[in-house]
């Protein structure tokens, strides 16, 4: 079985940074200085931040979305999902009065089932992932119509908007969700790369019959994964909320897109087995930098799906060849 993608090693010990970030870090160079030189906007240090403030919801939801394709699966229910928790916890906090907190709690409730029905679907009927997360990202839509009878839900308690008040670092204004991100990606870096069930995460994608036969339960894995990948959309759906301080039913309609647009740009196989959690963060920041470069460049929105479009193919083009390289 072939080894993971992990950090590489010196003889003294120290850890260097990891090979497969290093393509991305390099597409994003070159995105910022292609846009710079198109916008004397794009530089500033508003729009740096304006840039970090629409990635964090995104890169969330990727942080889940990782794990699974870690294990060789794809979601296409996270943005419907994450729109159905952020309804529910806003609808319980200003429609039925609960407490702010105890509603934050029921929408993640709610995602993380959603992630144990993915789970069990894979798991048990063997169902393939991308039918599966297809299905029940049509039954969140419907719920979250039904739901919220299809209208934004306003005034809400300030304990649910927290993360999106800001932070003054540098000039710039930092809110709290985008900090908050990037501590769920270092968390989860340190979790795949250092611990025990990270490592099982990797080996169930490489090769999940030869990790089966040394014992590992590969089912409890796989329905961890989509689980925890909930927990994600959940957060994600807070961090929408407190930036946008509304319960929206309509959000969630090209997340799971840019979602997995970011995982692949970040440098982890669709195959599995084969990615780093931290070029996740930077294939967030790539999409991030090519809409609101795109944008200033007066590019309209069909166009910039497109693009984004092509980054994908050409970005699964790229991990295809590796991979026959290898062999």
């Amino acid at each position: 079985m072939s080894t993971a993608t992990t950090p590489a090693t010196s003889a003294g010990g120290f850890k260097l940074p990891p090979v497969a970030t290093l393509g991305p870090l390099i597409a994003l160079l070159l995105a910022v200085i292609f846009f710079a030189t198109q916008s004397d906007r794009f530089l500033s240090v508003q729009n740096f931040s304006l840039i970090l403030q629409q990635v964090m919801v995104v890169g969330t939801i990727a942080i889940g979305q990782t794990l699974i394709i870690l294990t060789a699966g794809i979601d296409l229910s996270c943005g419907m999902v994450m729109a159905l928790g952020g309804i529910v916890m806003t609808k319980l906090a200003v429609s039925s009065g609960l407490n702010p907190y105890l509603a934050i709690l029921c929408g993640f409730l709610v995602t993380m089932a959603f992630g144990l029905v993915n789970g069990l679907l894979v798991t048990r009927i063997r169902l393939p992932p991308f039918i599966v997360t297809l299905g029940t990202m049509n039954i969140a839509f419907a719920i979250t119509q039904l739901y919220s009878n299809a209208q934004t839900i306003t005034d809400l308690p300030p304990e649910m908007t927290f993360f999106g008040n800001t932070l003054a670092i540098g000039g710039a204004a930092i809110n709290y969700g985008t900090l908050f991100m990037v501590a769920l990606y270092i968390f989860m870096w340190w979790g795949l790369r250092d611990t025990q069930p990270g490592r099982h995460v990797y080996a169930v994608g490489n090769n999940p019959e030869a990790t089966r036969l040394t014992g590992i339960a590969t089912d409890k894995v796989l329905l961890a994964v989509y689980v925890t990948a909930g927990l994600f959309y959940g957060i994600a759906s807070l961090l929408s909320v407190a930036r946008t301080a509304v319960g929206d039913p309509n959000a969630g309609q090209t997340e799971n897109l840019d979602a997995i647009t970011a995982v692949v740009l970040g440098g982890t196989s669709l195959f599995g087995g084969r990615g780093i959690i931290l070029g996740t963060l930077l294939g967030a920041v790539i999409v991030g930098v090519f809409r609101n470069g795109l944008t200033l460049m007066g590019v309209p929105s069909v166009y910039q799906v497109l693009i984004t479009g092509v980054l994908v193919i050409l970005a699964v083009a790229t991990d295809q060849l590796s991979r026959k390289g290898v062999r």
